[in-house]
């Protein structure tokens, strides 16, 4: 598998807001549970103490997808996402899930438009629809909204 090019180490966006996906190691079904789903809120609305809100969320079985607004001044994605990774790993160790977990790094894109922020929660949540584990969006009982975020187009 080739090298993922390098994340840019500045963006010229005040407050960007990326979409982030990780997976879990070797893709197994370790996300789409109600006890992972509630560390997972406990995490999320924790975040603005710490220069991260979460938007829209959907937790697959075997990984995740999340728009998450930064203060890069506080929190770095990598960061971000390093603890929530580990807080969820946490849980999975409480319930008994033998490591490894996560598969190394995860990907991201920087939201550049509304239109695009709007196209990718249609698409990622119609996910649950097209894995086959419901029938409408709106069943996926791991799926949601923590904070409203939206793309604003102010520029440094």
């Amino acid at each position: 598998m080739p090298e993922r090019l390098a994340r840019f180490e500045r963006l010229y966006v005040r407050s960007p807001i990326y979409f982030v996906t990780g997976c879990t190691f070797q893709r197994k079904r370790l996300l789409a549970r109600a006890e992972i789903h509630s560390a997972f809120l406990d995490f999320a609305k924790q975040g603005p103490e710490h220069g991260a809100w979460i938007g829209a969320y959907v937790l697959m079985p075997d990984h995740f997808h999340a728009f998450v607004g930064l203060d890069d001044q506080r929190i770095t994605l990598p960061r971000w996402t390093r603890s929530l990774k580990g807080v969820l790993s946490a849980e999975l160790r409480r319930g008994g899930t033998i490591a490894p977990y996560w598969q190394k790094g995860f990907f991201d894109h920087v939201l550049r438009s509304e239109e695009s922020a709007a196209q990718k929660w249609e698409y990622v949540r119609e996910n649950p629809v097209r894995a086959g584990l419901v029938s409408k969006w709106s069943d996926w009982p791991y799926s949601g909204e923590v904070f409203p975020i939206e793309y604003r187009t102010e520029c440094l």
